[in-house]
């Protein structure tokens, strides 16, 4: 009965708190993409090509310091790295807005992806505090819909503020609620369970108790050196690679595909850009609640992504003439590619002890943002030289392939064999 109560009270009082600083970090980083769409290449004299690299610089600062970040989130306290990050992001998103050069946007975008280079591995380690692998697909989700869920709503804000304002007023707008929202998550977050002052004593004991039977039988690492050396490791790292130039491909310039495609204003594209991330949402929390229910973690990553490869492409065959057909399977495909982030992430502490899971996700993280990086410049950068996005479809399509085909190679783990639930039942019930 206690464990059923502890785990209502930790949902309901954590998810928010991790939902709204991960959508706060995401609303921050991708609406470049409507700026960018929307006149901000002319006021500031931007070539397509600069363009396409300022949209993609983000991912260098954020690819440099994921690794140191998450060491210290797992060393010290995620709480404290995480306000410092939300002043700083927020202070420069703010700043965006009033950049009168493009040499001081080059700063800016760089550095704020140096400032929430951390965010994410952070938040994952945080989660790992507080819930365990029979909910941590679950968890990673609710963190994870943070992104889905700002692009769906941003998608429509920042089209009424670009059309009604401007592309400046939209930066100022956006980036001042994360500066607020630091003071209230250094009120609120607590970086383990014997810190909350929310839950009782037998509470905080029950859960530690059950955290750390989950270590039991997982093989010992004796440093990130080690961690990260691991084939394991190393092929998650390629695949989230491939997997990023899809995403944020996509993420980057659907936008402008959609106003270059049919001609429409920022409301309308705002509007359409928004219901990829409707689906989204909703296949997010399908695939990782089938997830944790069966506790086969590979098999709900690579089918979604399979799926969004053939969407891409099918979006390539139709070519521009088809712009309704294809902007369905450019729903489908963004709903596909965002479907398996809660078990992907839940596969890493399933392999690797507490000591260095929370590295390792960073490293992966880190080659996802270079993956990032790749397919926000390659994706700018082939819709301005060709004047179409049917190259770039085919560039997501094929990045996302050789992510589904490394997944597949990927061999079984701890994530893919059945958990021991009644081990870890009777050593969390023996702390009781």
């Amino acid at each position: 009965m206690k464990t059923a109560t502890l785990a209502t009270r930790r949902w309901w009082y954590i998810m928010p708190i991790v939902f709204i600083t991960y959508s706060l970090a995401y609303l921050d980083r991708a609406n470049y993409g409507f700026a960018a769409a929307s006149g901000m290449a002319a006021d500031l004299m931007i070539t397509p090509g600069l363009s396409s690299m300022l949209g993609a610089l983000f991912f260098l600062g954020y690819f440099f310091f994921q690794v140191p970040g998450a060491i210290y989130a797992q060393k010290n306290s995620v709480k404290k790295l995480i306000f410092v990050s939300l002043i700083l992001w927020g202070s420069l998103a703010t700043l965006t807005g009033i950049v009168s050069n493009a040499y001081w946007l080059i700063v800016i975008r760089f550095m704020l992806g140096v400032v929430e280079a951390a965010v994410m591995p952070a938040m994952l380690i945080y989660l790992c505090h507080w819930f365990t692998r029979a909910e941590r697909s679950r968890a990673n989700t609710f963190l994870i819909l943070g992104n889905p869920v700002t692009m769906l709503w941003m998608s429509v804000v920042s089209g009424y503020l670009v059309q009604h304002y401007s592309w400046r007023w939209m930066f100022i707008i956006e980036g001042l609620p994360a500066v607020l929202w630091a003071f209230i998550w250094w009120r609120l977050a607590d970086d383990r369970p014997s810190q909350a002052k929310w839950l009782n004593d037998q509470e905080k004991q029950d859960l530690e108790s059950a955290l750390a039977a989950e270590q039991v039988g997982i093989k010992a690492v004796k440093n990130y050196a080690e961690a990260f050396r691991s084939p394991k490791v190393i092929i998650l790292a390629l695949q989230f690679f491939c997997w990023s130039i899809g995403v944020y491909g996509f993420v980057l310039w659907l936008p402008s595909i959609l106003k270059a495609g049919a001609q429409m204003d920022m409301i309308q594209a705002g509007w359409l850009s928004a219901l990829p991330y409707l689906a989204a949402v909703i296949g997010m929390l399908l695939v990782s609640w089938g997830s944790d229910k069966l506790q086969k973690r590979k098999r709900f990553v690579w089918p979604p992504l399979l799926i969004a490869s053939i969407a891409f492409y099918g979006s390539y065959a139709l070519g521009a003439e088809h712009f309704w057909w294809s902007y369905t399977l450019l729903v489908i495909a963004g709903a596909c590619m965002y479907a398996p982030y809660g078990p992907f992430f839940a596969i890493i502490p399933e392999i690797l002890p507490a000591n260095v899971a929370g590295g390792a996700m960073a490293l992966i993280n880190s080659m996802g943002a270079l993956g990032s990086f790749g397919g926000s410049y390659l994706v700018g950068y082939l819709n301005s030289s060709t004047g179409s996005p049917g190259a770039s479809y085919l560039l997501m399509s094929g990045a996302l392939m050789f992510s589904v085909l490394l997944t597949i190679f990927l061999k079984p783990g701890a994530s893919d064999r059945e958990r021991p639930t009644a081990t870890v039942t009777r050593a969390a019930t023996a702390h009781s």
